[in-house]
């Protein structure tokens, strides 16, 4: 196996960090929302989604012997709280962090495709950036359909966890 560059390892792993911590924004929803909830089957589908993009990610981690970021035990729970604190606001604050997290990560994705098709490197890894942004893109217009505009202070609590996704990418890309 040879050595992976620095930048597409941490692209790697700030990636894998952000489907894993999708998965556990989307168990705090379903915890507190249920299975019956106001967008429980729209919810459980995303994270189906999520989960699969994980293990792709938990795949090529593997094979090309990238670590994961040191801080998954923290994304795991933060993740978690997240999605179980905007439930329990209300649906459209759910479908609020969906919509904002999303929108990061169509950002984020859009701006690693512009890096790699420019070096026109790692197309496997383009490739499923590729695929995933596209999902993310229609999970971000799902919870805008579903009232993600009418949470309560929507403004700023779109901005404020498009602010914590931020962070958070540049935290795994290092840590």
């Amino acid at each position: 196996m040879s050595k992976v560059p620095d930048h597409i390892a941490r692209m790697i792993r700030v990636d894998q960090a952000g489907e894993f911590g999708a998965t556990r924004i989307y168990a705090g929803q379903l915890a507190v929302l249920g299975n019956r909830g106001p967008h429980a089957a729209e919810i459980a589908g995303m994270a189906e989604q999520e989960a699969d993009h994980r293990a792709k990610f938990d795949a090529l981690m593997a094979r090309r012997g990238v670590r994961p970021t040191a801080l998954q035990p923290f994304w795991d729970r933060a993740g978690f709280a997240l999605g179980a604190a905007t439930a329990l606001i209300g649906p459209e604050a759910a479908m609020a962090c969906t919509a904002a997290i999303e929108t990061e990560i169509d950002n984020h994705y859009t701006r690693q495709l512009d890096e790699l098709y420019a070096s026109g490197e790692d197309p496997e890894l383009a490739g499923m950036i590729e695929e995933f942004r596209e999902d993310e893109r229609e999970h971000r217009d799902a919870a805008l359909a579903a009232g993600a505009e009418r949470a309560p202070a929507y403004p700023l609590l779109s901005g404020l966890i498009r602010l914590g996704c931020r962070a958070a990418i540049r935290l795994s890309e290092r840590v």
